[in-house]
């Protein structure tokens, strides 16, 4: 191993870039004094890592061994010193034929040293150089000083040098750390004994905590138990509660039919009153115009007679005998018409007065009749409406009773990739709620989501909160099934037939394979009697519901029965449909019959108001 060159730029008076080539067979370099020499001593030692300044001889930081400039040269940021040495003999432990040491500082202080460029400790480079004849305080490197402090030095002193010369201090540097290593283990040892000490001074109290602690969970898990109980007690009890108010809405339903009927009657006479309501209101405008004509006429003969009873008591104060003879038979005449006129007139009034207390009764009956109907419809519209807040109240919450879905719809936002349910995306047509909702059966509650990944984050949210479970459908792996050309050909020719599910739910284009996949392959029938005829052409092959929810399953087994009225969403919102429009229907009945009230009402007090 020799040294083949040195490579100095801004280390102390080398402010360029300055190369020191070595070959075989040289021994030394020679110059007047001051021209460096000693700064090439100097930078072997810097770069195998001498740290003392003093003995580099730069003052008292170790920034001042960059070149600081002069009178006309500027000072330089950096001093970088490499000594480039060859490695054919395998004598430092690297693979490299070449090994290059770089140590570089900068003004800030910035210190690095690298080996063969590459950045590394001073400790590498000092394992690198043991045991070679390298180190800074070997004998490889000896300076004046170290001549006349060998030949002063004690024994002692020197054996140390002897040691590195033969290259022992390698192994009393291991033995060093070897020991400090064991001092250290040792410390540690005592720690752990000391920290077992502890523990078992602990380790009675922890016995009792954990009695305690056994002693919760038997208690916690009696409790769970006890809990279980109840809560079992209370689920019978809520299942007879709606089994009774399955009951009332049966009743519900029947005194709703009913109710109908005597709307539909109740419209008709309505339409009857109104029109006799127009006859009688034109025959009043007749009897008005009648009543104003026999009043002018009236005036007109009060004023005759007045005018011939003035000439009358003229005849009689002034005339002959025979004139007031004549005058007062006349007189008598009138007055026995007169008479006989106003009888006439009374008997035709008390025929009339008997007429309109009739009609008086009549119009008053049919008032009565009317108030009834509008009040009937009106507890009808409320008890619409009264539903109908029931049915939005529970469309608000459609998963009250499916924790797990609960849980990850209200948590929606802060979970990835999740779409919705399948009750909520598939958006079945007028009055396919009940079939949509048996064809997809425990599927109206799974969770459609973008893919896979997003449905495991959502489980691990489920199992981290402990929310329960709930059935994941990944839009990415939905494959859509149809049935076979033959199928489909049968079940479209057989009695009953209304369609195929999938082609009775409105959605999305981007959720068509989701619903494909849930309802492709399921048929739907009017009755359960057209179930089983078109199930029984198929084979048995194809699953088959009705309008009313009642199943025919693929093998020919069945399901039907009295369902429960809004177990999903699908069927609350089929509901919300249907009594917004009896809401409708019923709110328009109320309206006519109170405009048909008003003119009835209006007739009662004219006639009662009439002389």
């Amino acid at each position: 191993m020799f040294l083949k060159r040195i490579e100095l730029q801004g280390f102390k008076s080398f402010a360029d870039r300055t190369v020191l080539q070595f070959d075989q067979g040289v021994t030394g370099i020679v110059g007047p004094n001051g021209c460096g020499k000693s700064n090439i001593n100097d930078a072997i030692r810097w770069v195998l890592g001498e740290q003392s300044t003093k003995s580099l001889r730069s003052g008292t930081a170790m920034s001042d061994i960059i070149f600081s400039g002069s009178e006309v040269r500027k000072p330089v940021n950096l001093a970088s010193v490499s000594l480039v040495f060859d490695n054919t003999q395998r004598i430092f432990a690297t693979d490299f034929d070449e090994v290059e040491i770089t140590r570089v500082i900068r003004r800030n202080r910035d210190a690095q040293y690298l080996i063969n460029r590459t950045p590394c400790r001073l400790k590498d480079v000092t394992d690198l150089v043991m045991d070679t004849g390298l180190g800074r305080d070997s004998l490889s490197i000896i300076t004046q000083g170290n001549i006349s402090s060998f030949a002063d030095a004690k024994p002692e002193d020197r054996r140390s040098l002897f040691e590195e010369a033969a290259g022992v201090a390698k192994y009393k540097k291991r033995k060093k750390t070897s020991l400090a290593k064991l001092e250290a283990t040792q410390a540690n040892l005592e720690r752990l004994q000391d920290i077992l000490d502890e523990l078992e001074r602990q380790l009675g109290p922890l016995e009792k905590q954990a009695e305690k602690a056994r002693r919760y969970i038997s208690l916690r898990d009696e409790l769970s138990s006890i809990e279980i109980t109840v809560l079992a007690d209370e689920i019978g009890s809520l299942k007879e509660q709606v089994s009774q108010l399955e009951q009332d809405i049966d009743h519900s339903r029947i005194q709703e039919g009913r109710m109908s009927e005597d709307i539909q009657r109740k419209e008709a006479s309505v339409a009857d009153l109104r029109r006799e309501t127009t006859e009688l209101d034109s025959r009043i405008l007749e009897l008005q115009k009648q009543y104003a004509a026999n009043l002018q006429e009236r005036v007109s003969l009060e004023k005759r007679k007045t005018q011939l009873d003035e000439q009358r008591r003229r005849l009689l104060e002034s005339g002959s005998d025979e004139d007031r003879r004549s005058q007062l038979q006349a007189l008598a005449s009138e007055a026995r018409l007169e008479y006989e006129d106003r009888l006439d007139r009374l008997n035709s009034l008390e025929q009339t007065r008997q007429e309109t207390e009739k009609n008086l009764a009549d119009l008053r009956q049919k008032q009565e009749v009317l108030q009834k109907e509008r009040s009937t419809a009106s507890n009808r519209l409320q008890d619409l409406q009264r539903r109908q807040d029931t049915v939005t109240a529970m469309l608000r919450q459609p998963y009250t009773h499916q924790q797990g879905v609960n849980a990850v719809m209200k948590a929606r936002q802060s979970l990835q990739g999740i779409e919705g349910t399948a009750a909520a995306l598939l958006q079945p047509k007028e009055g396919m709620g009940s079939a949509v909702n048996a064809a997809l059966g425990g599927a109206v509650f799974n969770i459609i989501t973008t893919d896979e990944q997003c449905a495991r984050g959502a489980i691990r949210f489920l199992k981290r909160n402990r929310s329960g479970r709930a059935t994941f459908l990944p839009m990415s792996v939905c494959r859509p099934r149809f049935p076979k050309k033959d199928q489909e050909t049968i079940a479209q020719a057989a009695p009953g037939a209304v369609g195929w599910a999938a082609d009775l739910v409105d959605c999305k284009d981007r959720y068509r394979n989701v619903r494909d996949r849930l309802l492709g392959n399921i048929f739907v029938c009017d009755t359960l009697e057209h179930a089983n005829e078109t199930a029984r052409r198929l084979k048995y092959g194809i699953k088959i519901v009705t309008l009313d929810g009642d199943i025919v399953h693929t093998g020919g087994s069945m399901t039907g029965g009295s369902q429960k009225q809004g177990s999903s969403l699908l069927t609350l919102q089929d509901e919300q449909r249907q009594l917004e429009k009896r809401a409708a229907d019923a709110q328009t009945a109320v309206q006519e019959l109170s405009r048909s009230l008003a003119p009835l009402e209006s007739q009662v007090q004219q006639v009662q108001e009439e002389p």
